[in-house]
């Protein structure tokens, strides 16, 4: 409860560093072709990724960040307040994770439909404005919530696996001795194994969502639209779409985000004690 500053930085760094991979992964689960390169290239997405102009790049980092940001302070802040009423620490790990990803997801939709709509190389929407303006004008008011189910049911495993994952290993891995002379490097090498295993579990488990609701966000389609479309167009091949992209995408930003706030928060405390 004492670093939500920290939390919020680590969140805004990640996001900011990652918005190019977040956008490759993006083109590749939406099935959006991309111009001028060859279709073949497995580099194509990347190379546009990185390329000018960044459609939307502000609303997707500040987006992200208050998102990742509340997740995670709210799952540790949360775990704190419910292990001290006598919960268990599965469910007091699990539970404020669900609520606070719920919610979360909930209020960022009409951003990230917004956000990935953009994404689209043939598309002539410029910013982020022009973009709900454009959902709002063909699909109403409620086409801005519209992949929400898809939404909740990636994010919210997402974040309870990544989580779960990160507080298994924070309890398991070796405690580091306060008195050793390396303590600050050997803290952060168990901060890099925690999130980056936390990172890539959360990601291969909700690939196939993250397809779903990206092709609910394209066609417009229901949820069991979407999949039986997919999977005419792709057979069961679908739940793999672009997931080499979206492990890269993905795992990357949750785990740098836990070991940025780790690092952060180890900075600011050895500050405390200067």
């Amino acid at each position: 409860k004492e670093h939500p500053i920290e939390y919020f930085c680590a969140s805004t760094l990640a996001a900011v560093l990652n918005y190019p991979l977040w956008r490759a992964s993006a083109l590749g689960q939406s099935g959006f072709r991309v111009i001028g390169h060859s279709s073949n290239s497995v580099l194509a997405p990347y190379l546009y990724a990185f390329s000018p102009p960044y459609k939307g790049m502000l609303a997707t980092v500040m987006g992200m960040s208050w998102a990742r940001a509340a997740i995670f302070y709210g799952s540790d802040r949360g775990k704190e307040i419910l292990q001290s009423m006598g919960v268990s620490n599965t469910m007091s790990t699990v539970l404020p994770t669900l609520f606070v990803s719920t919610f979360v997801q909930c209020c960022n939709m009409p951003l990230v439909r917004a956000t990935i709509t953009l994404q689209n190389p043939e598309s002539s929407v410029r910013n982020i404005r022009e973009s709900l303006r454009q959902i709002h004008t063909n699909h109403g008011l409620a086409g801005l919530w519209h992949g929400t189910s898809a939404g909740i049911l990636k994010t919210v495993p997402k974040y309870c696996t990544a989580i779960l994952v990160k507080n298994y290993l924070q309890d398991t891995l070796p405690e580091v001795d306060p008195q050793s002379p390396t303590k600050d490097r050997d803290k952060l090498i168990n901060s890099a194994i925690k999130s980056s295993a936390a990172g890539v579990a959360g990601a291969i488990l909700t690939n196939p969502l993250d397809v779903i609701r990206n092709e609910m966000f394209k066609t417009n389609l229901s949820l069991f639209q979407s999949i039986k479309h997919l999977h005419k167009e792709l057979g069961w091949h679908f739940l793999v779409r672009g997931i080499s992209k979206n492990v890269v995408a993905v795992s990357i930003p949750v785990a740098s985000t836990i070991f940025f706030t780790d690092a952060f928060i180890q900075y600011t405390n050895s500050r405390r004690v200067i």
